[in-house]
């Protein structure tokens, strides 16, 4: 039999990799989750922002998979469970209770031991038995006999990106990687954050379920992440940056499945995309600081609904904000108000040293938050 993939490689699943590229990345990770704390540790948050980065978390990962959610159902069993009070709290579902008791068993209860049980505890959270996927999926089971492939194209001649283990022998591998979990948590030649990046492609290349094998992997890694580091793990959420770059991800995933042993390259990316989430999660606390900051120098100014809103948008950043200033066309479309009321909006925000002109003038006109 030819090794087509990297289960079928003499020495599965001992993976090995090149140091030299890994380690400035591990450097610059284990900075940014200082830096990332310290930030937050200086200035705070509230258990609303940790709300909206788990559920952006859950969103995420179920994006990745083309699954879209009821977002304000999921935002609901989360604030139960948070124990957040909201002042309208949307219904719940059997569905956005079982994703809000994954992420916070994978976040929340790091000491307990990773068993089969638990794995398929979260199997059947992911599919409730009042959803209409229960039909094609057996649900808190592994998967049956029949071979798993991920394909596509035509019918009569599909590309077959990845293909899984046989289901023959699937409870000893699955053995095997649960010990291989628990054992490497206190081994001390075992780097946290590369054991989140090994646990991912271990376990989504044994592919033990029908469906959710993604959804599980990255709940698997949010509670590797969260071993490596517990006091960060709910100031980010890495399943973001990945659906950002979800083309790569299967791209770079589907590569090293069909490769060998030696894994560097999936690393890297993983290194590469958890640094990204880092740095922009720090970003985020900052801009909210930003935020926070200006409406305790302007918030008592007599300002306009239209205005607020404008200020909104520049402060919260990000690709909807606005980087290179806004002009007073964009504004008049943002604010919905006609030429004459952006002008004259622009001019008193100006005059309460609320927005400032950047460099040029004429009708390229830009204008940014004045902080200070």
């Amino acid at each position: 039999m030819t090794a087509n993939w990297i289960w079928q490689q003499q020495g599965w699943p001992h993976f090995c990799w090149q140091d030299e590229p890994l380690q400035p990345r591990l450097r610059a990770a284990q900075r940014n989750l200082g830096l990332l704390l310290g930030t937050h540790c200086a200035h705070g948050s509230t258990q609303d922002q940790a709300l909206d980065i788990l559920l952006a978390n859950i969103l995420a990962s179920s994006a990745i998979e083309d699954e879209r959610l009821n977002a304000q159902s999921v935002r609901s069993s989360l604030a139960r469970r948070l124990g957040v009070s909201e002042e309208q709290p949307y219904p719940i579902s059997d569905r956005s209770e079982g994703l809000a008791a994954m992420m916070l068993d994978a976040i929340d209860n790091r000491h307990q031991p990773l068993t089969l049980e638990r794995l398929l505890q979260w199997h059947q959270w992911l599919f409730p038995a009042a959803d209409w996927t229960v039909q094609r999926v057996r649900v808190g089971q592994l998967r049956g006999e029949e071979p798993m492939q991920v394909v596509s194209g035509r019918l009569d001649r599909p590309t077959v990106h990845f293909e899984a283990p046989p289901r023959q022998g699937l409870e000893s591998a699955l053995a095997a990687f649960i010990d291989w979990f628990n054992a490497s948590l206190n081994d001390p030649s075992q780097d946290p954050l590369l054991r989140a990046a090994i646990c991912h492609l271990w376990f989504v290349t044994l592919h033990p379920f029908d469906d959710g094998n993604g959804r599980i992997t990255r709940a698997l890694t949010d509670l590797a992440l969260s071993q490596a580091d517990s006091q960060s793990i709910r100031l980010y959420a890495m399943s973001v940056a990945i659906l950002e770059q979800r083309a790569e991800y299967y791209r770079v995933l589907e590569q090293t499945q069909k490769g060998g042993l030696d894994i560097t390259a999936w690393l890297v990316w993983f290194l590469d995309t958890l640094n990204a989430t880092l740095e922009q999660a720090q970003q985020a606390i900052i801009r909210t600081l930003a935020k926070s900051r200006f409406w305790q120098l302007h918030g008592s100014e007599p300002l306009s609904a239209e205005q607020i809103k404008v200020l909104n948008r520049l402060l919260d950043g990000g690709e909807n904000g606005f980087l290179q200033g806004i002009s007073a066309s964009q504004y008049q479309k943002v604010a919905k108000v006609s030429k004459a009321t952006a002008t004259r909006h622009l001019a008193d925000l100006l005059e309460k040293g609320c927005l400032e002109k950047l460099p040029g003038g004429g009708r390229s006109t830009r204008y940014q938050i004045k902080m200070g």
